[in-house]
């Protein structure tokens, strides 16, 4: 005798075997699901220089400002350029460079501190980047880039994959850019003192893609891949050294990432 669970079992068996041969349709059996739009960082491009007495006001805003939000939400460059900049010579560590004046250049920048809140506008002073910084972190962007970095030690050679996923369909550039902390170098304080042993971070040591990046095109819902690689000079502490990359176009920035190199010995 059959019992009532045997029963169930065997309709169910029955039932599974009449319909699992069935035919689906491919359009039926792949759906393809939009990637969500995820939180936005912020760049700020802090044009600076060690001759620029207020500039040590700006890192100060911009170390709080990273407190408030999180370093991983505000990511600043320095960039040393134009008049209150200092070359390196034989007896100063200067952190003035060639593309620097550059990018001050173009942004006609004529008095420092100043700085960029994610492209939006024209420089401003540092008093004014809480509230772009406030403005721009509430947005979201289509964009969530991810970057791995190996810096092989016995080469002095960093190598970078940067992967973007997007929720849209998009073209527009690509920059990236090497950074330095923990450079000890002169710099002239608020009160007038030259302090020789000023420790300064977020320095802008070379753009790895050219001075304005690269042009890209991204699909929605794909992944978009591009390697880079740059060589190390003498003075760079690969340890301290991270990479900054972000997307832009004329609206401003996309999104921005920055990540620590990773050292293989």
């Amino acid at each position: 005798m059959v019992n009532i669970k045997n029963k169930f079992v065997i309709v169910a068996l029955a039932c599974f075997m009449l319909t699992g041969c069935d035919e689906v349709s491919e359009s039926d059996r792949l759906i393809y699901v939009k990637p969500a739009e995820v939180s936005r960082a912020v760049l700020i491009e802090d044009f600076t220089g060690q001759r620029c007495i207020n500039c040590p006001n700006a890192a100060d805003e911009i170390s709080r400002l990273q407190e408030e939000y999180g370093e991983d939400k505000v990511i600043a460059v320095g960039i040393h350029g134009g008049a209150l900049a200092v070359y390196s010579n034989a007896k100063v560590v200067g952190l003035r460079t060639t593309f620097g004046d550059e990018y001050n250049n173009y942004w006609n920048v004529e008095t420092w501190p100043t700085g960029l809140v994610d492209r939006q506008g024209t420089p401003v002073t540092h008093d004014r980047w809480s509230a772009l910084v406030r403005s721009e972190i509430e947005k979201t962007s289509p964009f969530d880039i991810t970057l791995n970095t190996t810096y092989d030690a016995s080469t002095h050679t960093l190598q970078i994959s940067t992967d973007i996923l997007s929720t849209e369909t998009k073209s527009c550039k690509l920059q990236l850019w090497l950074t330095e902390d923990g450079i000890v170098a002169p710099q002239q304080m608020p009160d007038g003192s030259m302090n020789q042993t000023y420790v300064h971070n977020h320095v802008l040591r070379a753009p790895i893609n050219d001075l304005w990046g690269e042009s890209i095109d991204v699909m929605e819902g794909e992944h978009a891949i591009f390697k880079h690689s740059i060589g190390y000079e003498e003075q760079w502490v690969a340890e301290n050294t991270a990479v900054v990359a972000f997307a832009y176009d004329d609206n401003g920035v996309i999104q921005v990432k920055r990540e620590k190199v990773t050292i293989n010995h």
